[in-house]
């Protein structure tokens, strides 16, 4: 029986940060309709898959989750466990935005099956919560995750972006000191992105705000690194740090080449080396769903060589390269013919090898991508 994790994407949002680059709405018009439709496309695929598959991890993403009621949550997570095979010990995260929750609120979707949670924190500092447009301030930012500790969730995550504009390394500092001190067990760690058709963007083309350059926020990202790990958490990503035992499940599975379903609108999928999208528009998934019971609207089949690449690409800035794993899925000689290449990386400090893995170091996760570029 294969692993599988599913996607659900939640389009559905109060405000519009100006870096997001998500699908999502500023309406609340089709929430019901949007559930339908969700059960609907769970039962179309469940037709496809559940037989041979064991659900390992679910995730709400968005748009705001934690905007829905509990009960909505609930209803999703029970549809999911009537129509699949759901692991006893499966991996469900809500993302949660600090400002959309109550104490009361968090004991719910505990109660409903979310086990892990994810928060929208950003920054710590008043200044660039407000230049990021977030509706919350540092202190609900703390509360948030105070009370879900205090309700009993024990797998906390929380999001903060780096490299902000103006941003020091004294205020970086105070960010991950105060992440630090709070009862959390992962950390994503971002650098400011600037994405096409965002707010941001056109700020910064507009000549509105500037963005630091690639150097500083390089430095940014190193003390990132040395601050967290210091402080006990591994690096099991690029972005991403953890406590031993608390790497997320579900980013695991795009990293490691696991199949995935997403579901809702603009959702991914990968299944058995196939890809495939489903449309954005809200009215068209509802048409879609309605009418078909799915709502792709593209797809690729990946060759051989893309599938090794792209296998490559993802070990490499997450966990590390299996080898045996990566023989016995391809029966490749890249290996072999990227030999030289990989022991100046290694005399070079960017990479780690023993005898099951080839591993990016700190020095090599800051320049991942450019290494990757010339390896691929």
């Amino acid at each position: 029986m294969k692993n599988l994790s599913i996607y659900i994407h939640i389009p559905f949002c109060d405000h519009k940060c100006i870096y997001c680059d998500f699908y999502s709405l500023i309406s609340y018009e089709n929430v019901d309709s949007y559930l339908k439709a969700l059960k609907k496309e769970i039962n179309y695929y469940s037709k496809l898959y559940s037989k041979d598959s064991r659900i390992i991890s679910i995730f709400f993403g968005g748009g705001t989750p934690s905007y829905m009621e509990p009960g909505y949550i609930s209803e999703l997570i029970e549809t999911i466990r009537s129509k699949f095979n759901l692991a006893e010990d499966a991996e469900i995260t809500l993302e949660t935005n600090p400002g959309t929750v109550s104490s009361e609120k968090l004991s719910k979707f505990k109660m409903s099956g979310v086990n892990r949670l994810s928060v929208g924190v950003q920054s710590f500092d008043e200044n660039e919560l407000k230049f990021l447009t977030r509706i919350h301030n540092a202190e609900t930012a703390e509360k948030t995750i105070l009370d879900a500790a205090e309700v009993g969730f024990e797998n906390i995550s929380l999001d903060l972006i780096f490299n902000l504009p103006k941003q020091t390394k004294v205020i970086l500092k105070r960010n991950l000191e105060k992440a630090t001190t709070l009862p959390i067990k992962h950390i994503s760690a971002y650098s400011l992105i600037l994405e096409r058709g965002t707010i941001l963007n056109k700020m910064v083309i507009d000549g509105k705000v500037e963005i630091q350059d690639s150097d500083y926020d390089a430095d940014l990202y190193e003390f990132t690194i040395d601050y967290l790990m210091s402080k006990g958490f591994l690096q099991y990503e690029v972005s991403n740090f953890a406590f031993k035992g608390y790497e997320c499940v579900h980013n695991n599975s795009y990293w490691r080449y696991i199949n995935y379903l997403g579901l809702g609108t603009s959702s991914h999928s990968f299944i058995d080396g196939v890809r495939w999208w489903n449309v954005s528009s809200l009215k068209m998934y509802l048409e879609m769903i309605n009418n078909k019971g799915f709502a792709k609207i593209n797809q690729e089949i990946l060759s051989l060589d893309e599938k090794i690449n792209e296998y490559i690409m993802l070990a490499l800035r997450s966990s590390g390269l299996d080898k045996v794993d990566f023989q016995n899925r391809f029966e490749s000689d890249w290996l072999m013919k990227k030999n030289c290449e990989l022991i100046k990386l290694k005399q070079n400090g960017f990479l780690h090898e023993d005898d099951k893995f080839i591993k990016f170091t700190g020095k090599g996760y800051a320049l991942c991508d450019e290494i990757l570029v010339n390896l691929l």
